[in-house]
């Protein structure tokens, strides 16, 4: 008798919710719906593009979630297709070697190791974690935007603090890692021609954007392989270069469950996505845009941010398109666009934002 009057109250907050006490656990941040309502003005000339709902299987509208998956299917192949085979390569777990280890006084440990990723191609990387970890905590893949010093910047070692998401979500009881992008041959300067080069010779048919998923994604391995991360609530989260790659890595890895991809451009078309160490200028050929990779990520959380640089007012077409998709899945998606309106850069608010987006969707 005792326990049912103790368990009373919980049934009675069950129904309330919907009958089902699971319910408390699945709350959004506030400004959810903030973030999926249409700028008042979308500056320059429309996007054109393919609209996700339109499938390219039977050429009829997809009207629900069983027509999406045949063309999210049929969409993932063509654009890995378009990728190259180190897209899809597959990945052996690679040997950490640990170059150096510090204690922060805040509590915080921070090792620079080095593995190989490709044969013959070794990247360091920074992974940081609260020192004292009880139980399974959230991964973040933090990915560096375009500074010499690279990896230094989301670990905290060099550079604005507002980005150093390596050591602010350790900072926020998870564990991090922060790898090296491939045109840095040291941690130290970007040699972008060199060594975008360098890789399409030594696999030709990939694009540099290939590699840049290929690595993001032995980042997630690594960071499930170490101790104390829990393998089912893993983000990644990068800033303008760092931006892209998260991009690509959210909708080809369903392992990633919640994403923010601040000021990368998200439209093929709104920066140098033709670059050989991205796309290559056969991009401009390809017939589809990256709407459809926003797609592939539903109905997984992605936070695009803006501040009306490389994205802003008009990205909102891309979000609102693969918002129908989203829809497909849940009355209240995870997808949305906050612009900011201050340049290229992370001010304090969206600051705020990306480590919030993260922790809310990583504790579902």
């Amino acid at each position: 008798m005792n326990l049912i009057r103790q368990l009373l109250p919980l049934l009675v907050m069950s129904c309330l919710l919907g009958g089902s006490l699971s319910a408390q656990q699945h709350r959004h941040v506030g400004w959810l719906e903030e973030i999926q309502q249409p700028p008042a003005e979308i500056p320059g000339e429309e996007l054109k593009f393919i609209k996700l709902r339109q499938t390219k299987i039977t050429d009829s509208p997809i009207e629900n979630r069983r027509d999406w998956e045949v063309d999210r299917q049929v969409l993932r192949e063509q654009w890995l297709k378009y990728l190259g085979p180190v897209a899809s390569r597959r990945r052996p777990l690679p040997q950490l070697e640990i170059l150096e280890t510090e204690l922060l006084p805040e509590g915080i440990t921070r090792q620079r190791v080095r593995y190989e990723a490709l044969p013959g191609a070794t990247v360091e990387a920074y992974i940081v974690r609260p020192t004292k970890l009880m139980g399974r905590v959230p991964g973040v893949v933090v990915l560096h935007s375009t500074v010499n010093h690279s990896i230094r910047q989301p670990a905290g070692v060099e550079g604005k603090s507002e980005k150093a998401f390596g050591l602010g979500f350790a900072r926020r009881g998870m564990v991090a890692i922060c790898p090296r992008n491939y045109l840095w041959p040291t941690n130290d300067a970007i040699q972008a021609q060199q060594e975008a080069d360098r890789f399409l010779q030594a696999y030709p048919g990939s694009r540099g954007m290939a590699r840049m998923l290929y690595d993001a994604q032995l980042a997630v391995d690594l960071l499930i392989a170490q101790p104390h991360v829990d393998a089912r609530r893993i983000g990644a989260v990068g800033h303008s270069l760092g931006a892209k790659e998260v991009l690509y890595l959210a909708a080809f890895d369903k392992r990633v469950r919640a994403t923010v991809s601040s000021e990368g451009g998200v439209s093929k078309t709104f920066s140098n996505w033709d670059a050989p160490w991205y796309l290559g200028e056969q991009i401009h050929e390809f017939p589809h845009e990256h709407n459809e990779l926003l797609g592939l990520t539903a109905p997984r959380a992605f936070l695009l941010i803006g501040g009306d640089s490389a994205d802003g007012a008009v990205s909102w077409p891309l979000v609102e398109d693969a918002l129908t998709v989203y829809r497909l899945y849940a009355n209240r998606p995870l997808l949305g666009l906050y612009n900011h309106g201050q340049g290229h850069a992370v001010p304090p608010l969206a600051e705020a934002r990306i480590y919030e987006w993260l922790q809310v969707y990583l504790e579902r």
